[in-house]
This record gives C-alpha cells, sequence and structure tokens, in this order.
C-alpha cells in the first residue's frame, strides 16, 4: 500500500480551519445572519396581528395571505419566536387598496397591460428602540396582459407582490438599509 503526501500545506490547512471557526462564531451569536437582518440580543420575540383588507376592492384571501407571508419571512430570515400579542417587535397594519388599472394604452386605446397594486399600511415597534419605529406605506404592483382574465392570474400576481411588499417592510424593519 503507497501513501501519498498531500500537496496542500499546513498553513493553508491552519487558515481554512480559522476561517471557518470565526465564521461559525459570528453565525452563532445571532447578532447577524445571511439574510442580513441586525437585530439586537435581547430582542427574542415578534408579534404580526392580522393585516385586514380594508381596500374598496376585497379579494378574500389576500388579507391571510399576506399576514402569513409576513409571518413566515420573520419567522425563518430570523432567530425571533412568534407570539400571538406583546412581542418584543411588534406589527400590524391593514391592506388599504386592492387595485386593477389599464396601463400602455395602444393606438386604438385599449390597454396592452392591465396593473395590480397592492398598498398596505404598516405600524412597526421596536419596544427596545423607539428610534427604529416607524409607520409606512408600501406599495407595489405587476403587470399582466390585458388579453388575461384576471381570475386566471390573480393568485400567482397576489404571491408575487405579497413577496415583494414583505420584503419592504422586513428590510424597513431589522436590516436597516
Amino acid at each position: 500500500m503507497i501513501i501519498q503526501k498531500s500537496n496542500i500545506p499546513i498553513q493553508k490547512v491552519k487558515f481554512i480551519f480559522l476561517l471557518v471557526s470565526i465564521s461559525f462564531i459570528i453565525i452563532s451569536c445571532g447578532v447577524y445572519s445571511f439574510t442580513g437582518a441586525s437585530i439586537s440580543p435581547e430582542i427574542k420575540t415578534i408579534s404580526i396581528a392580522r393585516f385586514p383588507n380594508n381596500a374598496s376592492l376585497v379579494e378574500p384571501t389576500l388579507s391571510q395571505k399576506f399576514t402569513e407571508a409576513l409571518k413566515d419571512k420573520f419567522v425563518s430570515e430570523t432567530n425571533l419566536t412568534l407570539v400571538n400579542k406583546g412581542g418584543d417587535l411588534r406589527i400590524d397594519g391593514e391592506i388599504i387598496n386592492y387595485s386593477v388599472l389599464p396601463v400602455a394604452i395602444q393606438a386604438n386605446e385599449t390597454a396592452a397591460l392591465n396593473r395590480l397594486t397592492i398598498i398596505v399600511k404598516v405600524k412597526y415597534i421596536n419596544t427596545f428602540d423607539e428610534s427604529k419605529d416607524f409607520e409606512s406605506r408600501f406599495s407595489r404592483f405587476e403587470d399582466y396582459p390585458s388579453s388575461e382574465n384576471l381570475a386566471n392570474v390573480q393568485e400567482t400576481l397576489i404571491n408575487q407582490i405579497n413577496s415583494m411588499l414583505v420584503e419592504d417592510i422586513f428590510n424597513k424593519a431589522v436590516v436597516n438599509w
């Protein structure tokens, strides 16, 4: 049996080990995550209230889909525990607009595209640092061909818009950009 000697110098092995060890320590401290969230170590819980749909045009499942998407984002990308009420971080609000409008009018005065827009009003409270509290409106939209029936594309559009809105809220609340 012939044993070959490795071509990797011992200094490189030590460096890689050190780099992996430091990375593990930083991640396990919980101060920084690869999502960019920067949450003080004393903050342990978050409560996210149901977002009622108070828009003039109501899509029945929008409230539940949006609220669940927001909860999922914070639970999956932070170390926070979701509680029903009284979290260290608190988010509540409402859906204030759900509308479809024509865009990209053509020469024959018909729309080439329609735009589905959703606007949410959000109140964020950080019980450990009032300076990070905010009350803001977040708006996102998706365009779709006017030849498509809204009922056929609505679920996909809502999921895409919800994803963008949730990302915007998450970034403003805990990414600090």
